[in-house]
């Protein structure tokens, strides 16, 4: 690999981690609704796991309640089991049309362990973004050994690389932050 490619390939697998990173973070209820709550749940649909979103249209009508609105009524059992066997902690209210999910408050020992739980995939993605840093430090110093790179241009693109890495991890704590922030004020 040359000095580009390195710094190209690692600056992908970073974009990715912080993008993973903040996927996660959708999850993460606050004690507001909002859609990026029910993106996660797969639905049992004619033999496969079909994302929610893809069978459904999902609506926040008010800041408390999301509202999802099934293309086809046949599967609203479906969904209904599907929330219920999920992870997010609210109750389906189905009335055969649609399907209503009230988000209640968070209590300060829940709103503690959402924030913990931020910190957490904060440092997964940190520590990912170090990883891939030292994958690419080894790239540059495998290239100098075999004669691609000079001494200077694998010492500047490490600098680079360490550039990189303080730039994505900055990106993380930025999106932690807000999202902590969301957490405590609701």
């Amino acid at each position: 690999m040359d000095y580009d490619e390195i710094l190209l390939d690692a600056e992908e697998r970073m974009e990715k981690a912080v993008a993973v990173f903040r996927e996660g973070l959708k999850g993460i209820r606050t004690g507001r609704a909002t859609p990026g709550l029910v993106d996660s749940i797969r639905v049992e649909y004619y033999g496969s796991q079909t994302p929610l979103k893809q069978l459904a249209n999902i609506t926040v009508p008010e800041p408390q309640q999301i509202v999802i609105r099934p293309f086809d009524a046949s599967v609203i059992g479906d969904i209904v089991k599907a929330i219920q066997s999920s992870d997010i902690g609210l109750a389906p209210n189905s009335d055969g049309r649609l399907i209503r999910l009230n988000v209640p408050p968070l209590s300060e020992e829940r709103r503690q362990q959402l924030v913990a739980r931020v910190k957490e995939l904060a440092e997964e993605a940190r520590v990912a973004i170090r990883n891939i840093r030292r994958d690419a430090n080894k790239h540059a110093d495998q290239a100098q050994k075999e004669k691609v790179l000079t001494e200077d241009d694998r010492d500047r693109l490490k600098g680079e690389i360490q550039d990189l890495t303080k730039k994505y991890e900055g990106m993380v704590n930025e999106a932690a932050e807000a999202k902590k922030k969301e957490i405590r004020e609701d």
